[in-house]
């Protein structure tokens, strides 16, 4: 090995001591400047892009991360930087860095598309880290094996393990080849979704929202259910016998499955009517509140007090439903004021048509209205009715502003609010002389 010239080709990278040999070359020197300048193109080329797009404080980005060396963007213009100077430096000197480089700039590029669209696509699901540490660990392990010259040799011993199933024949080879490529593909429908996503979702509101909604959860069906296809045919399972599969999922959807599928159907029936959408406030078997998210099984619904109640969508369809934002978002409120047989009957109504037009919610189209409702035991009885358009922010706070308002203006111009009053009649027992007259008696 010592007298091997410095110009000469190093000896292949698969054992320890060539490893070792290649990086002793003095070319290892350029390889380093050259690889130092690809991290540096890479890193300046994704920054002005970040900065170009306007993604400053983009935080679901797959291509661009939180930061600018945390996306798919870098580590994917490092590798194809990397490709170029390999091959205009191949013609020159031999190579031993960039033999490790490239492998773990494969295995970034693999982890980061993983990790972004994993994240991007599934954040709320608690098993979304271990399938990203799973998908770190098996990237470096091909990578360490790629690098070591030993990847040849243990996909060969994993081909020689072979069993038959029916017709064909299968090896753990194929099985590992085939998980890799049907957890790829569907990685990139998950992607793709997740984009669709994103882009119908934006600035989408009230119905709008909803049947994007239900384009965005169709599409995404559909986009998993192509995937698994084509995995599924990568790994070299014959379609074809899906179809006793697909009549035996018929028959369990029949039966054990019949609740589960039709929470589904009527989720995308529920989208596609529009009878009810996100933002809308909905009374369910005495539970209110607002729609906050319409899923493939269930809608979420938030109530003011910031309990959620979680719906299967089968009961939204089959079981009545208050839609207090169907017709027109705008909710009509009204308290009840007494006073005093004796008040003025319009200076009162004047007060609390008053007092609910100070309050900046109450809208003034239609018109705040007041009545005299009805001749009270103790006094006078007025309705006020108002209208709100944003019953989501609350109703019991302004109900309570408005009456604040009402008592004090009351008490400013000397309206009475009488006190409940009761008479009294008392029956004596037959023969018993009222107090009085016994008095008299006596």
């Amino acid at each position: 090995m010592a007298g091997v010239p410095a110009t000469d080709t190093p000896p292949p990278i698969d054992n320890l001591q060539g490893w070792l040999a290649g990086f002793m070359q003095p070319t290892v020197w350029i390889e380093l400047m050259a690889l130092a300048l690809c991290v540096f193109v890479a890193w300046g080329f994704t920054a002005l892009l970040r900065r170009g797009l306007g993604m400053h404080d983009e935080k679901l980005s797959v291509m661009f991360g939180r930061r600018v060396v945390d996306g798919v963007m870098f580590p994917l213009l490092l590798l194809a930087l990397a490709y170029l100077a390999r091959a205009a430096l191949l013609k020159f000197v031999p190579l031993a860095v960039f033999k490790v480089a490239i492998p773990v700039f494969v295995s970034l590029v693999v982890i980061r598309v993983g990790v972004k669209v994993l994240q991007v696509a599934l954040a709320s699901a608690p098993w979304v880290r271990v399938l990203e540490r799973t998908i770190s660990w098996v990237a470096w392990l091909a990578m360490v094996l790629w690098v070591s010259g030993l990847l040849p040799v243990v996909l060969h011993e994993l081909d020689q393990i072979t069993w038959k199933m029916g017709a064909s024949t299968l090896s753990v080879r194929t099985l590992i080849e085939g998980a890799l490529t049907a957890g790829a593909v569907l990685i990139l429908a998950l992607w793709v979704s997740a984009a669709i996503e994103i882009r119908l979702l934006k600035s989408a509101v009230g119905g709008e929202l909803s049947l994007r909604k239900a384009v965005s959860n169709a599409t995404r069906a559909l986009l998993m259910f192509v995937g698994l296809i084509m995995a599924l045919s990568a790994v070299g399972i014959d379609l074809t016998a899906l179809s006793v599969l697909g009549g035996a999922i018929g028959v369990g959807i029949g039966f054990g499955l019949q609740k589960l599928a039709a929470n589904y159907v009527s989720g995308f029936v529920i989208l596609a009517e529009r009878s009810m959408r996100i933002g809308d406030s909905v009374r369910v078997d005495n539970f209110e509140g607002r729609i906050t998210d319409i899923n493939a099984r269930y809608t979420v619904i938030r109530a003011l007090t910031g309990r959620e109640s979680i719906v299967p969508n089968e009961i939204l369809i089959t079981s009545r439903v208050e839609n207090l934002s169907l017709a027109d978002s705008k909710v009509w409120q009204s308290t009840v004021v007494s006073v005093a047989y004796e008040s003025d009957v319009d200076l009162v109504t004047r007060l609390l048509t008053d007092a609910a037009l100070a309050q900046e919610r109450v809208l003034k189209d239609p018109a705040p209205s007041v009545a005299l409702s009805a001749f009270g035991a103790d006094g006078l009885e007025f309705t006020l009715g108002y209208w709100i358009a944003d019953p989501e922010n609350g109703q019991l706070g302004l109900r309570s502003l408005i009456n604040r308002a009402i008592l004090n203006s009351l008490r400013e111009h000397g309206v009475e609010i009488p006190y409940p009053q009761r008479v009294l009649h008392m029956r004596h027992a037959r023969g018993a002389l009222p107090p009085s007259a016994g008095h008299e008696a006596g």
